[in-house]
């Protein structure tokens, strides 16, 4: 049974990762079932994903996250049944290609459904837009849902762990809200454990001011960038941050759509391991 009591949050992310300083990758799936782009042809959609989860892990990745990246634009609360199968199917077949931990990210902001694909597959980990506050962004106004996510947590007995954004990309808070409440808020009163601190959109550069500010605000706990993140900027940011996830930069003409590019990844992993 999943336990958030007497647990060091710091000591927990390093164990599931195996590096004391961790680089998360993107698996960016392609459009999915019913989504405004999707092709048709869910094998060409699990063939990427398989493709670019082994690029991530053959490069040094700790971890990995499968997410619906491509059905743009966003549901805004719970996604559709054929969503949640979909990826799924994908994170199992990512899952059984590589040895590295795999999280779950369902856009814009599903926690429930993250959970419940997380729990099923054995993923370690989901990742959460908006856990606490609200944000508005182009799906509109949203909440988050962390006494929901909590609490589904608990029903399924599923030792998952929940990584929340603060002051997430491609949003602005509703109302007047510092970096540093956003981050005690979701750390302390909305038990996530660990926060994720981003620039304005996706693989736009986060500010290490930022970062500074939310490691200042929760100390014990694991501060992640999430947005940004490349070669010429991992050492740095790494000086403060406990982790990286990176998407953009590690992909094929740095085309955030595009496969991973395998010699960006091992590039960047190997810069990152300064600080192991």
């Amino acid at each position: 049974m999943f336990s958030e009591s007497s647990v060091d949050p710091k000591r927990v992310l390093q164990e599931l990762f195996g590096a004391e300083k961790y680089a998360i990758g993107m698996v960016h799936l392609l459009p999915l079932p019913g989504s405004p782009r999707w092709a048709g042809g869910v094998n060409e959609v699990l063939e990427r994903a398989v493709s670019d989860g082994q690029a991530l892990a053959r490069g040094g990745m700790d971890g990995l996250i499968v997410e619906n990246f491509g059905d743009a634009p966003f549901c805004k609360g719970r996604v559709e049944a054929h969503t949640v199968s979909a990826m799924t199917l994908a994170a199992e077949a990512v899952m059984e290609a590589v040895r590295i931990p795999v999280g779950i990210n369902v856009l814009r902001n599903d926690s429930k459904s993250a959970i419940a694909i997380a729990s099923v597959t054995s993923a370690s980990f989901i990742r959460v837009n908006v856990h606490t506050g609200a944000m508005v962004t182009d799906q509109g106004i949203v909440e988050g849902s962390a006494h929901d996510t909590l609490r589904y947590r608990r029903e399924l007995g599923a030792e998952i762990r929940l990584l929340a954004d603060v002051l997430v990309k491609h949003a602005i808070p509703l109302g007047a809200l510092s970096i540093e409440q956003a981050a005690r808020e979701a750390a302390y009163r909305g038990l996530a454990d660990a926060v994720i601190v981003t620039g304005a959109g996706t693989g736009e550069p986060t500010e290490m001011g930022d970062v500074i500010r939310a490691r200042e605000a929760v100390p014990e706990y694991p501060v992640l960038v999430g947005s940004g993140v490349h070669e010429g900027n991992v050492a740095n940011l790494l000086s403060v941050a406990d982790g990286v996830i990176v998407g953009t930069s590690l992909k094929e003409g740095g085309v955030a759509s595009n496969p991973v590019d395998e010699t960006k990844v091992a590039n960047l992993v190997a810069l990152a391991r300064e600080w192991q």
